[in-house]
């Protein structure tokens, strides 16, 4: 009798838990920086892409504000989102720029697309730069096209279910110097496929390493190189690179 009690028990537990409702992932929150008063093409993706996260938000439990008040980077206003996004632009005053480092240094996250990793000489902002991996604009190709982009870790959560190679929409390719990969705290995901060589009409690229999605293991961060046109957002492959980048970014507590 205890027998046919204890099993009886048992089933009922075990028909409990088949049938229990799956617990719904916390919401997170994402704050989209861009600029209307950049290069058009600049302009056109980030007008895609805020498109395109607003069709997902839904489905990946989280909500997105956008916003072209780049005073939006204060102190106060960090502590309402877990990720940022920079679309087509980057800071431009001190303000904007140290409390982005606070974001950063306490456990923010950061998604920034092609033109927002934007340095040079005269950017004078070593901490960005040590945040980027170290490399300065180089050169890049010209007019945008399409180019073949290797995955270097399918292991990685922003990779999940991607092919080991694909084809990403035509695109402006900048090339950095030194190359991130040098830096040891930067983990390379993606890279420009030396099939592509040369790319390009009016500005060619003939040769060279061309990190083009990389994470800094310091931080909870990942930069993309595309971001530039109206083709962009055409890939699904890509665009689940993108999803996945979010996913990982808005509810990773580690880097």
């Amino acid at each position: 009798m205890k027998r046919v009690f204890l099993i009886a028990a048992l089933s009922f537990a075990f028909s409990c838990r088949a049938n229990a409702t799956p617990p719904v992932p916390t919401p997170f929150h994402v704050l989209a920086l861009y600029s209307t008063n950049v290069e058009g093409d600049h302009v056109d993706f980030a007008h895609d892409a805020l498109a395109f996260l607003n069709s997902i938000a839904a489905r990946d439990h989280f909500d997105v504000k956008s916003s072209t008040n780049w005073d939006d980077l204060n102190d106060a206003t960090w502590k309402q989102y877990q990720l940022v996004l920079w679309m087509n632009d980057f800071p431009h005053t001190e303000a904007q720029r140290r409390s982005f480092e606070n974001y950063m240094n306490n456990g923010g996250a950061w998604l920034g697309f092609h033109v927002s990793a934007y340095n040079d000489e005269d950017t004078k902002w070593p901490w960005y730069l040590d945040f980027l991996g170290g490399g300065v604009f180089a050169t890049n190709s010209w007019p945008p096209l399409p180019a073949t982009l290797v995955v270097d870790d399918l292991s990685h959560p922003i990779t999940k279910g991607l092919p080991k190679s694909f084809v990403s929409p035509a695109n402006e390719w900048y090339i950095w110097r030194p190359s991130p990969r040098l830096n040891p705290n930067v983990k390379v995901l993606l890279t420009f496929s030396p099939e592509n060589y040369p790319l390009g009409f009016k500005d060619v690229l003939v040769s060279g390493d061309l990190p083009v999605v990389w994470t800094n293991t310091k931080y909870k961060m990942i930069y993309m190189n595309m971001g530039h046109g109206s083709k962009i957002m055409t890939s699904p492959i890509q665009n689940k690179l993108i999803e996945n980048s979010i996913l990982w970014l808005g509810t990773s507590t580690k880097p």
